[in-house]
């Protein structure tokens, strides 16, 4: 918020600037990333990870894309609005009371889940097809850029290397730190009005910088939490 006020004027920019700095792939990149460094192991403290992103993307992210068209009783109540939400909290209730799921049915879930990445994707992909490559707001998108990937993990980093934390568990926290922007953030902008195809261009280009600069990250990771 405080770089927002200076880097950028328009103001839906710095919603997008605020907002999509700190909300990571976390789900359908991180936790796979997790499984292949760390192995099966990783998947309870991702997903935990996951979980409170998602709490973070349809609250606070709504809040932020909400609030060039609405006051912060009315973000409010489009939060209330969203079912992941209340579907999040019944599962956490559910997983604290130990309560197991039928085989089938958790099948069926399963397939619900796996079918709406899908879809996720061919929304994001709709999007995409509408950019050209001389009409990107490639200013906003570097300087988001520059935000997610090394300002945001940078102090992450300076705070783990401070806790007595496990090597796995902070290498996977840093981890999901660096990993791009969140697909799913796309429905949100374009539920709002909040510049969505500018959003789909900082996805694809913090993606495609992840993609060249994750060898370095491992490499940092390797050096400051295992060494």
């Amino acid at each position: 918020m405080f770089l927002a006020k200076y880097i950028l004027e328009d103001s839906k920019e710095k919603s997008i600037f605020i907002a999509a700095s700190l909300i990571g792939n976390t789900g359908n990149l991180g936790i796979p990333l997790g499984i292949a460094l760390y192995g099966e192991s990783s998947v309870a403290y991702t997903s935990i990870i996951n979980i409170a992103n998602v709490f973070f993307i349809y609250t606070v992210g709504i809040y932020f894309f909400a609030k060039e068209r609405f006051n912060i009783f009315d973000s409010i109540k489009s939060m209330l609005k969203i079912p992941i939400l209340w579907f999040a909290l019944l599962a956490i209730i559910f997983n604290l009371a130990g309560f197991k799921i039928d085989q089938n049915i958790d099948k069926v879930l399963q397939m619900g889940a796996y079918a709406t990445i899908v879809i996720q994707l061919i929304i994001f992909g709709m999007y995409l097809s509408q950019i050209k490559l001389k009409t990107i707001n490639y200013t906003l998108s570097l300087k988001v850029a520059f935000a997610k990937h090394l300002i945001v993990p940078t102090i992450g980093l300076i705070v783990i290397i401070n806790t007595n934390l496990d090597p796995m568990v902070a290498s996977l926290l840093l981890i999901e730190l660096m990993v791009p922007l969140a697909v799913n953030t796309v429905n949100i902008a374009a539920l709002y009005d909040c510049k969505p195809y500018d959003l789909t261009a900082s996805i694809l280009i913090t993606t495609i910088i992840f993609i060249a600069i994750l060898y370095f990250y491992l490499q940092i990771i390797q050096y400051f939490l295992w060494s």
